[in-house]
């Protein structure tokens, strides 16, 4: 039987990225997403929901239970907005603590139901390189993404003692629609300002998702690994 991944925000980009190497990998994958998803697979079922409201991540659970007991969670549903303090609504500080941090947590917690009864599991959160950098212009997004990561290591606490670990991988920029809006001049500052002077890539970021997923890495909980050479920080 193969193990059951659940990965939000599997429409595309990254979320549909690490969906992909997961099915190549021979995991069986439950994938979720706001809007009409365009891809297919034999072994990928696709929930049109919103992961921030509790009754939609109870259904992507129930839903992933009929596939198999999940073995990996991904939370990678995300939203992302560029702007200065003075110029950032409520309703967008709002949106991306409800896509960021209330998903994970959500997502993190009814996962965990299942997993605890299999005695494992693991679970990974995707951050950014944006968090221990403070970009400018970004402060509710840092917010959300540095919410996420210390909820992390308190889950990995709470989680423990159940075989679950719980992880953050931190990309650097990738070339995905989650930079679109970012004018590539500050894009290109900032590919100059790290030792590895390039877009990451969602290889990059599947290399650092599968380690943790390893059966192999159940006494690596509550870490934070950031990738382009980003220090930790």
């Amino acid at each position: 039987m193969s193990r059951v991944a659940v990965v939000t925000g599997a429409r595309k980009g990254l979320g549909k990225g690490l969906a992909e190497r997961l099915l190549s990998a021979g995991y069986a994958v439950v994938g979720c997403g706001r809007g009409e998803c365009s891809w297919e697979h034999n072994h990928f079922r696709y929930l049109r929901l919103d992961v921030s409201q509790e009754q939609d991540v109870k259904t992507l659970i129930r839903e992933a239970v009929e596939v198999g007991p999940p073995y990996a969670v991904i939370n990678n549903a995300a939203t992302a907005s560029m702007n200065h303090t003075l110029l950032t609504p409520a309703t967008s500080l709002d949106d991306m603590l409800a896509s960021n941090v209330r998903s994970t947590f959500l997502v993190s917690r009814e996962a965990a139901k299942v997993m605890r009864k299999t005695g494992v599991g693991r679970i990974v959160n995707i951050s950014s390189v944006a968090v221990p950098l403070r970009l400018a212009g970004q402060a509710a997004y840092v917010a959300a993404k540095a919410a996420v990561e210390r909820l992390t290591q308190v889950m990995a606490r709470d989680l423990g003692d159940l075989g679950i670990t719980v992880n953050v991988v931190g990309p650097a920029p990738t070339a995905t629609d989650m930079i679109r809006g970012v004018p590539p001049d500050k894009i290109e500052r900032l590919i100059q300002s790290f030792p590895i002077k390039r877009l990451g890539t969602i290889d990059d970021v599947w290399n650092a998702v599968e380690f943790f997923l390893r059966p192999e890495s159940e006494a690596v909980t509550g870490q934070i690994l950031y990738l382009g050479g980003t220090p930790n920080g």
